[in-house]
């Protein structure tokens, strides 16, 4: 359908098995793929945590992660098996700045400078169906955002991965309270 899209936020190495690995990462991203062979959405759209090599995030920066998703790493990688799905053009880039903390896909741009909103726009875009990694951060922050601007936001259950089951629980309520539909 043409005014819908698929947000895949975070599905990048250190999140599935690198050095912030997630609860579900391995079943997030298979049910992501199903998804995608089963229902063809388009536009797929990726959200990519990106990181400079010395970001206040990081413990050694007095934040409160580990080093992940560093720019060239295999880390910031996006899975092999969701690459194939992945435009450059479509693809926003969160967390490029050393200073700043950004959960949220709304905060990343794509190559061409655009935001994911003016991008959503721009292909008059009105509904989107969100999955990723980590359900309680980058997760829950995108779909705040996307609400919002005015966006309908659903979100594949079966799609997400979390750092902590209590707060993916909370996440997914906060969510659904505020308008997400929960599939």
């Amino acid at each position: 359908m043409k005014d819908c899209a698929l947000i895949v936020v975070d599905m990048l190495y250190d999140f599935i098995d690198g050095s912030l690995a997630c609860q579900e990462a391995d079943k997030a991203v298979a049910n992501t793929l199903a998804y995608i062979k089963a229902e063809k959405p388009s536009p797929i759209l990726f959200v990519r945590d990106h990181h400079p090599a010395n970001h206040s995030s990081f413990a050694a920066q007095g934040g409160p992660w580990p080093p992940h998703c560093v720019w060239g790493t295999h880390g910031a990688d996006i899975h092999v098996d969701l690459a194939p799905y992945a435009d450059d053009d479509l693809s926003f880039f969160k967390g490029e700045d050393p200073a700043t903390e950004q959960y949220s896909g709304f905060e990343g741009k794509n190559p061409a400078g655009q935001s994911l909103q003016e991008v959503l726009q721009l292909m008059e875009i009105d509904k989107v169906i969100l999955c990723g990694i980590a359900t309680e951060y980058c997760v829950r922050n995108t779909a705040g955002d996307l609400l919002k601007a005015g966006f309908k936001v659903s979100v594949l259950r079966d799609c997400l991965a979390y750092v902590d089951a209590e707060g993916h629980k909370k996440a997914l309520e906060e969510m659904a309270s505020e308008g997400v539909r929960l599939i």
